[in-house]
């Protein structure tokens, strides 16, 4: 049945299901990785660090993350609440660790936006600066995004999906502009692959690269907070989760790769030393074209919109999801009758944005150093601690309910990637200080913040166990069959309740008691 059409006046709004493709997908998640702004602002420093085996860091990075896919994309299958992350944990790990993992989202979703308006301000004067020699202070620039960034997510996920598309192709074209450039023109020296010999990756900064590289995929998980507006979701969340980390990985190696080309393999790691920020614009200005760099500051702004876009549309869900558990204030779960956004969720996100903000210009805080990486640095980590506690619930999971998947994706590989997921964790928490620049004492207390609110969650969960037993009681339940996206009927209601259809019905796997 159509997905578009109006609700009954009896029935509260919904999501606007069915509408999201494959592609719709991801272009989400691949623009809250922002590509253009971690290879232009980051990638220089991993070559620094790493030296001319970058590239080969951020193959490792998606291979680990491609493993992780196959338990988290199986799991898709089985478990259709909108919870994502908390939901695949309460089910494999029980609903303590479940709704501690919400609120773990919930920061981390949040860090990894809040903090990018700092970006934006200090990137958006970065380039009137360097095209037009004009100074713009970066408040107003970070103001004027968060409005804008919160009228995207008012309107419709497919508007979203559009403008998403639009800017991603700019971003990525770009890279690829440089790229051809670059390989038309034989590089600096001639193309060489020492960049993926085995004694250029094996070298001591490669632990620096890869918790770079790491963090550089922050997003592609998101796909199955988007499961009610997907169109067949069974099929598409496993295909564009699978897209977005195979494109990430690839395309990131390959534009680090033409980059070292540009410079040649002798010279890229002292250039990057000299210029960090200028390296991709000095190679674009070389092999392409003056137009090329002030395109590419342009982009780089686009790029960063496009990912606040893209991570205030999945905080946005994730908030509609608890305010539907119970768990938060109603309000957020209302859902805009025409747009079909849950835009109470996106008001309280963006005010929620503009205090921190707000909070930091007060402070005299620079944008970068600190509202950026100050904030972003837990986000970071705690999405990466969702990551390892949804790849051990992938595994108890299928330990525990009958099903027809294979050992290789209930077994092997969730623990393959538990195991690689837990290295990457340690390494980025022990490379801390590469990512922040702050004092140990900083650093100290933005790691300490994810495992803060993991027993903050704990105690949650036991309050409301004592004194909210209902609410406890359905956290994470399955829909019923008419609020699933997956049904043909259009739901009525998008309240979360345990599943009533028969539990051989291939719609419904079997999943452990909601009561659990």
């Amino acid at each position: 049945m159509s997905s578009t059409r109006s609700p009954a006046p009896d029935e509260p709004p919904g999501l606007r299901t069915g509408t999201l493709t494959t592609a719709d997908i991801s272009f989400f998640v691949v623009s809250a990785a922002a590509p253009l702004t971690v290879m232009a602002g980051v990638a220089p420093i991993a070559l620094v660090l790493g030296g001319i085996g970058a590239p080969a860091g951020y193959l490792l990075a998606g291979v680990t993350l491609a493993i992780f896919a196959v338990g988290f994309t199986a799991m898709s299958r089985h478990v259709r609440s909108a919870g994502a992350f908390y939901a695949y944990i309460t089910r494999g790990l029980g609903k303590p660790l479940g709704i501690a993992a919400a609120l773990i989202a919930m920061v981390g979703y949040n860090g990894m936006e809040i903090g990018v308006y700092g970006l934006l301000g200090s990137a958006t004067a970065d380039t009137t600066h360097a095209l037009l020699g004009i100074d713009v202070p970066w408040l107003p620039v970070a103001l004027a995004g968060l409005l804008l960034i919160w009228y995207g997510g008012y309107r419709s996920i497919d508007f979203g999906a559009k403008v998403l598309g639009v800017l991603l192709v700019a971003e990525t074209g770009i890279l690829v502009l440089l790229a051809g450039g670059v390989l038309l023109d034989g590089g600096a020296d001639g193309l060489s692959l020492a960049s993926f010999a085995p004694g250029n990756v094996l070298v001591p900064g490669t632990a620096a690269v890869l918790a770079f590289a790491f963090s550089a995929f922050t997003g592609f998980e998101s796909t199955v907070i988007y499961r009610r507006e997907a169109r067949d979701p069974a099929r598409t969340i496993p295909r564009a989760t699978y897209i977005a980390v195979g494109f990430l990985g690839l395309f990131y190696a390959f534009v680090v790769w033409t980059v070292i080309q540009a410079f040649g393999d002798e010279k890229v790691v002292q250039a990057a030393a000299d210029d960090t920020g200028g390296l991709f614009f000095a190679a674009i200005t070389t092999y392409v074209g003056s137009w090329a760099a002030d395109l590419m500051h342009v982009f780089i702004v686009t790029s960063i919109i496009a990912s606040l876009l893209a991570f205030h549309n999945a905080i946005n869900r994730y908030a509609l999801a608890l305010a539907e558990e119970g768990v938060l204030p109603a309000a957020l779960g209302r859902v805009h009758p025409r747009h079909r956004s849950p835009y109470i969720a996106g008001l309280a996100q963006t005010v929620l944005g503009a205090v921190v903000v707000l909070g930091f210009a007060a402070a005299g805080a620079d944008p970068y150093t600190q509202l950026l990486l100050w904030v972003n640095t837990p986000g970071m980590l705690g999405l990466m601690a969702l990551m390892l506690l949804a790849a051990l619930a992938v595994v108890r999971y299928f330990r525990r309910v009958p099903h027809q998947e294979g050992a290789l994706r209930t077994l092997v590989a969730p623990v393959t990637a538990a195991v690689l997921l837990a290295v990457a964790l340690w390494l980025v928490t022990s490379k801390v200080a590469l990512f922040t620049g702050a004092s140990p004492t900083v650093n100290t207390v933005l790691v300490a913040v994810v495992p803060a609110v993991l027993v903050l969650g704990l105690l949650l969960a036991a309050r409301l166990r004592r004194t909210r037993p209902e609410v406890y009681a359905r956290f994470a339940a399955e829909p019923t069959p008419s609020g699933d996206p997956s049904c043909p009927q259009h739901p009525t209601s998008s309240s979360p309740a345990p599943a009533s259809a028969t539990p051989n019905s291939p719609a419904t796997p079997l999943s452990p008691s909601a009561t659990d």
